[in-house]
């Protein structure tokens, strides 16, 4: 089996769990955090919205250099109405399932590098990199989202299993 195979289904089932959470974000309330110390509302969605577009670029180059690109953050891009952001999600995810999709196994295992400068993160077969760094590390902030909707009030979504608030059918 293509290793395109193995990954397609798992980003398929994520990116549309994330949607859903995506989808209850609540305009009007960007800049709330649940502690001094946390990210903003506002700042972790849109942390969502562009995880998923990552690794589109990452089977085009040998690595992405911070310094130069950026994180393409600002307090205006937080505070976009929710149905932009889910617009942008959407062109997110299928720019990279193209890519994961068109994948060969051999550029799968080929390194790839995170830096800033000269500060090399780290460099992982690009496999890796999407499992860890878009897959493993958006369900980490997805799960960090459900709690601020829990601590506003906001309905969760079923997602591997039922909620508080739905059960499987809703």
């Amino acid at each position: 089996m293509a290793i395109r195979d193995m990954v397609l289904p798992e980003f398929d089932n994520e990116m549309a769990n994330t949607r859903k959470y995506l989808a209850r974000l609540p305009d009007g309330q960007r800049d709330w955090k649940p502690d001094p110390k946390s990210a903003s509302l506002g700042h972790l969605a849109l942390h969502l919205v562009k995880l998923p577009g990552w690794p589109a670029s990452l089977f085009t180059s040998n690595e992405q250099d911070m310094a130069v690109t950026g994180f393409g953050w600002s307090a205006e891009l937080e505070q976009q109405p929710t149905a932009e952001l889910l617009a942008q999600f959407d062109a997110n995810v299928a720019a990279t399932r193209a890519a994961l999709a068109a994948a060969d196994d051999a550029a799968f295992m080929e390194p790839w590098s995170l830096r800033a400068g000269e500060k090399i993160f780290f460099t992982l077969p690009r496999i890796a990199v999407v499992r860890t760094m878009q897959l493993n590390h958006l369900i980490h902030h997805r799960g960090q989202l459900s709690v601020y909707y829990r601590l506003l009030g906001i309905a969760l979504p079923s997602i591997y299993g039922p909620t508080a608030d739905e059960s499987f059918g809703d």
